[in-house]
């Protein structure tokens, strides 16, 4: 093992610590928005704000004081190898459309596992019920639309793929072609807040990790995160605001 490389046990840790801390703000939050009459879901992105992108950055700037004695993040943020341009349009448009067939598909399990493992959850835990949002002011879900847009938009995505695939994706190398599916696995885990989309989410996200792993570069990922999120955040609140 290199000394840019982590123990498996540390790499786990480091996957996972910021969605479960997220996680618990969130269960802290949620029953004080909902009073308020605020929905559940803008309760995660507050949380996101407040733990878990913090906590992404404070460990890549720490990391980037220790090593570069400053607050650069090379060396620390790896994969950004350079590509033709016409790459960074299309294959992140390939896993874009792979995103949305794979998520079209897994409804059905993921309702399965939800009912099966996790009915004992608060109804408001279903944050992406469309129908629950509706008995909401359109004030708060205007609120929450705005904040959603900008922070599962652009800021977590961008955030994410950072911590995720520059940072903790090369610190797995070890283990050659398997690598990609251990961060995918981890990542999938570290969506504490919907543990129904476990598989779901590893099924649409394996062929983008694995081709960033492949192909050096995080931005390809990055600007798929981006575009899938907004699109998929754009569709969503079209049903709900109508």
């Amino acid at each position: 093992m290199n000394n840019q490389e982590h123990s498996l046990s540390k790499s786990i840790l480091l996957h996972l610590i910021p969605g479960l801390a997220g996680t618990l703000v969130y269960i802290f939050l949620a029953p004080i928005l909902i009073a308020s009459d605020y929905p559940a879901m803008l309760a995660i992105l507050v949380a996101a704000v407040l733990v878990i992108l913090p906590l992404e950055l404070g460990i890549l700037f720490s990391q980037a004081r220790r090593h570069n004695q400053n607050f650069s993040l090379d060396g620390v943020v790896l994969y950004r190898q350079s590509l033709p341009i016409w790459q960074y349009l299309a294959i992140p448009l390939v896993l874009v459309i792979w995103g949305f067939l794979a998520t079209g598909l897994t409804p059905l399990l993921d309702n399965l596992i939800a009912q099966a493992w996790f009915a004992w959850l608060p109804g408001w835990f279903l944050i992406f019920n469309a129908s629950q949002l509706q008995a909401f002011a359109r004030p708060a879900l205007l609120l929450t639309f705005w904040v959603g847009l900008l922070v599962n938009g652009f800021a977590l995505p961008v955030i994410e793929e950072l911590y995720f695939r520059g940072y903790l994706l090369p610190r797995l190398e070890r283990f050659g072609a398997w690598a990609p599916l251990i961060n995918v696995s981890l990542f999938s885990l570290y969506h504490f807040w919907t543990p129904w989309q476990v598989f779901s989410r590893i099924l649409w996200l394996l062929p983008w990790v694995y081709t960033t792993w492949r192909k050096q570069n995080i931005y390809l990922m990055m600007i798929a995160h981006c575009s899938a999120n907004v699109l998929g955040w754009l569709l969503f609140w079209g049903r709900v605001l109508g």
